[in-house]
Formats: structure tokens, sequence, C-alpha cells
């Protein structure tokens, strides 16, 4: 089981993740009630997400640390939307997390993920809880309870409670946000986040 992953297991998680928000978009463009019905979050945060595979898609990587530098650079430039722009600063923080290491283990993941929610945060001028800074700030949450009580966990692991969080996480946000209930939908923001997750996953496993 992957211990830990490198520049090359980067790029194919972002070209992974990327082919898994197309695979989706429509599904993820019906489920946008929040803040506008205007049923395009699917189809933004894939051109975000396209934007850094097409970058990596075209170059190799000595060291993480510049997968992620190259990645985050990417999405911040073809970011679309309020959902594209929170996933761009998710990423700029990962990426952030990730400086000057050529490999991650479980805790960087986790670290790093933990800097990408707070980078979001703070550029959100009102968070509104039920949202995909829910999702992915409850599966940070639990990503450092797990380092907190020092369980030796790979990256691949770190990678399926991080998911299996975030999962959790999605199921709530009808109870959060009574736009999202009244429609008898999960948060499409949220859903996305999960699907990127998802398809990252397939690759490191």
């Amino acid at each position: 089981m992957r211990e830990f992953i490198d520049a090359a297991v980067f790029r194919d998680i972002i070209l992974c993740a990327s082919a898994a928000l197309e695979q989706n978009r429509q599904l993820i463009n019906e489920l946008n009630v929040f803040p506008v019905p205007d049923g395009d979050t699917g189809t933004n945060m894939g051109l975000t997400m396209g934007a850094a595979a097409s970058e990596l898609g075209k170059k190799s990587f000595t060291s993480l640390s510049a997968a992620a530098d190259c990645a985050a650079s990417a999405m911040l430039r073809g970011a679309r939307g309020n959902s594209g722009v929170i996933l761009s600063l998710l990423f700029r923080g990962l990426a952030k997390g990730l400086e000057g290491k050529e490999t991650a283990d479980a805790r960087d993941i986790a670290n790093a993920l933990s800097l990408g929610v707070a980078a979001a945060y703070k550029a959100v001028m009102k968070p509104t809880e039920g949202t995909i800074l829910t999702v992915a700030r409850v599966a940070s949450e639990h990503a450092a309870e797990l380092v907190a009580q020092e369980q030796p966990l790979t990256a691949v692991q770190m990678w399926k409670e991080i998911l299996a969080s975030a999962e959790e996480a999605l199921a709530q946000t009808p109870e959060q946000l009574p736009v999202l209930k009244k429609a008898g939908v999960v948060d499409a923001g949220g859903q996305g986040f999960v699907v990127i997750w998802k398809g990252m996953l397939s690759v490191i496993e």
C-alpha cells in the first residue's frame, strides 16, 4: 500500500480528478441551487481543474512541491465562478503545505489540506456552512484528529479517511442549508469535492 505520494503520482491524481469532474459535470450542475440556481458548478469546477491538468500534462517534475505549485498556479489563472475560485484556493493552500517537499506522507497530506481549507475560508467574506467549504473543513479536521492521535496511516489510508469524512459531511449539507433541503439535493460544490477526492484515490490506490 502506498506510503507516500510523489511528483509523478500528484500529476496523475490531478489528471484523474479532472477526468472524474468531466464525467460527473452534468450531475454536479443539476445539484446547483446555491448561491444561485444557474446550473454551472460542475462546468466551472471542471474548467478550473482542467486548467491544472492541461498544464501538468505538458511537463514532468522532479519534486512534489513543483508539481503542486504548477497545478495551483494554473487553477488560479483558470478559475471559473465561485466554486472554481474556492477550488483554486484550496489547492493554493495545499501547494503551500507541500512546499519544499519531494514526497508527502499521511501527516503531510493532512497538514496541506488544513492549509488549503484555511486559505479558502479566509478568502470568502461570509462563509456559508453547508457548502464545499464545510465538506472540505470537516474532512480536514478529521485528518488532523488522526494525526494528533498519532495513528500510523499510509497515504492511501489517509486519503480514504478524508474521503469517507467528506462523504459524511456532504450528506449533512441539506440540514445546514434550507435551500438544499427544499430542493432535495446535497451541495453541488461539496459533491464536486467528493468527486475530485474519489478520482484521486483511484490513482493512489
